[in-house]
């Protein structure tokens, strides 16, 4: 799956010299956290609801209510937002997105082609990924176990699975938590196979291994 799959193509954007009151009514009309900010259709910076929420605290220190109304009112999109823009591509694989969204601690990514802005991912998209393919939407028993992580480790589990009239729905991997040479393992399974027997045989052949029905 790519950037290309997941991201938004209607983009909302504004551009640098609108106010961050229009800005900020924008986010809230629109139910967004991010605005790409376009000039001459090519992407100068990006605003956030955080950006806008951090610039008025800072301005009501030394202002009183009227002056900070008109500051609002009057300060430019190009006066707050962010020009050190970290960018992707349609092609991007959704992951290697999602890494470089907790890396550099962002809630988006604008997608562009060549300079041009053709959609943006945020980390509700990253959400959403998350949820199609672990398949929780479509329930199912859940095997949470740590595998040894060698070649054929994962084949003899799906055996077991299949041996009980299971089918598998998603297999999920990851090497967080573990010894080395291990790995932890989700996978979720439907059917109407014999799920006790399939719970026996588990807890027989695996230490660790959690099992919860769906």
């Amino acid at each position: 799956m790519f950037v290309a799959d997941w991201m938004t193509r209607k983009v909302v954007t504004v551009t640098p010299d609108e106010t961050i009151a229009a800005a900020a009514k924008l986010c809230r009309d629109k139910g967004i956290k991010h605005l790409p900010v376009i000039q001459r259709r090519q992407i100068k910076g990006i605003l956030s609801d955080r950006d806008i929420r951090e610039y008025v605290p800072s301005r009501a220190k030394t202002l009183d209510v009227c002056d900070l109304h008109a500051v609002i009112e009057n300060t430019k999109v190009k006066d707050v937002m962010r020009t050190d823009i970290v960018l992707t591509t349609a092609d991007t694989p959704v992951e290697e997105a999602a890494m470089i969204m907790l890396d550099n601690n962002i809630g988006c990514l604008p997608v562009v082609q060549g300079s041009m802005l053709v959609g943006i991912i945020s980390d509700r998209d990253i959400y959403r990924v998350l949820v199609d393919i672990s398949g929780v939407r479509h329930r199912g028993h859940r095997i949470c176990l740590p595998l040894e992580d060698r070649p054929g480790s994962l084949n003899e589990i799906v055996t077991i699975i299949r041996k009980q009239g299971f089918r598998l729905q998603s297999i999920l991997t990851s090497y967080e938590g573990v010894k080395q040479g291990s790995r932890r393992v989700v996978i979720r399974i439907k059917g109407a196979g014999n799920f006790r027997a399939l719970k026996a045989e588990l807890e027989s052949t695996y230490i660790g291994v959690k099992i919860r029905k769906g």
